[in-house]
């Protein structure tokens, strides 16, 4: 059982994800289930097994959020060592004569096109408990990359 690191933005957005499921999606697809059973033959009824489906998905959906939920720790700003690396700080680093701006996230809220990488990635892993200054070496698919840390918020 792994730790599913959250931002508390994050946890009430899965909260309300599962909520809708419960309420909205799963009733509406009930009925159309009900509906498609009253056509008939249900062998060859495409809109059952569809939304037998989309049945199917929703109810593993809750499941995972429930997981995710039930295992999270939700990450404090407030309480963010900002000397070391760890999850919840944005990060300047110096790469290849560029700077770079990045938030250490749990692996829910990853977004790499946006700066967001998590802290399983092998990135993210790299500058975990790294200081102001250090340089970090990185094996991607391009090659080796030392990134430099220059600032730690």
């Amino acid at each position: 059982m792994s730790i599913q690191y959250l931002t508390p933005e994050k946890l009430e957005e899965l909260k309300k994800e599962q909520e809708d499921i419960k309420k909205v999606q799963m009733p509406a697809i009930a009925v159309r289930i009900d509906e498609a059973r009253q056509m008939g033959d249900l062998s060859e009824n495409a809109e059952y097994h569809a939304a037998r489906d989309e049945m199917s998905w929703a109810k593993s959906r809750i499941m995972e959020i429930a997981y995710i939920i039930d295992n999270s720790e939700v990450i404090d700003s407030s309480k963010v060592d900002k000397e070391t690396v760890e999850i919840g700080n944005k990060i300047i680093v110096e790469v290849q004569g560029k700077e770079k701006e990045f938030t250490i996230v749990g692996a829910q809220e990853a977004d790499p096109l946006n700066g967001l990488i998590s802290n399983e990635s092998p990135l993210g892993s790299a500058f975990l408990g790294k200081k102001k200054g250090a340089v970090v070496e990185v094996e991607v698919p391009a090659g080796l990359l030392e990134y430099t840390i220059i600032d730690i918020q």
